[in-house]
């Protein structure tokens, strides 16, 4: 077995913890995260609450919030449309306490959300969280390469 020699230990051992420290900032419910059908989402602070954004959309998917109740709302774009807000950070892996827009359906729930690893478990409920379904969105590696608003 050979022995790291000791002018290559500093090295090493700051290769291990840059590679914790990006771990420990990757465990936490803020960021960009993937939804199933392929929407990028956007968790970010909104005053002293998180809120949940739209940051792009896949292609084929309708760009305006077509399912609304709201017959006003729907030529608004999805693009940058905030769909979650009033959560409340218990810990950076988990928020709740607030609510969800679904765009697909056009209804709002009351939400909650776990972070675990590369994976979000969103709970969206009416009454009891009983009564919910949870998605589960992957991690993105970062920012959309063209985001909202881009030309």
């Amino acid at each position: 077995m050979r022995l790291l020699r000791p002018h290559r230990l500093p090295l090493a051992l700051c290769a291990v913890l840059a590679t914790t420290a990006l771990h420990a900032a990757s465990a936490t419910i803020l960021g960009y995260w993937v939804e199933p059908s392929g929407s990028l989402i956007r968790i970010a602070t909104c005053g002293h609450k998180l809120c949940i954004y739209i940051a792009s959309l896949p292609p084929g998917r309708p760009a305006t919030d077509v399912h609304n109740p709201d017959r006003a709302l729907r030529d608004r774009p999805l693009c940058g449309l905030r769909i979650g807000e009033d959560f409340s950070e218990r810990d950076p892996l988990q928020a709740d306490g607030g609510h969800l827009y679904d765009p697909k359906s056009g209804r709002t729930y009351r939400g909650s959300m776990t972070a675990d690893g590369d994976l979000l478990h969103l709970r969206g409920y009416i009454g009891l969280k009983l009564f919910g379904r949870t998605e589960t969105w992957k991690r993105a590696s970062g920012p959309p390469p063209r985001p909202c608003g881009a030309k």
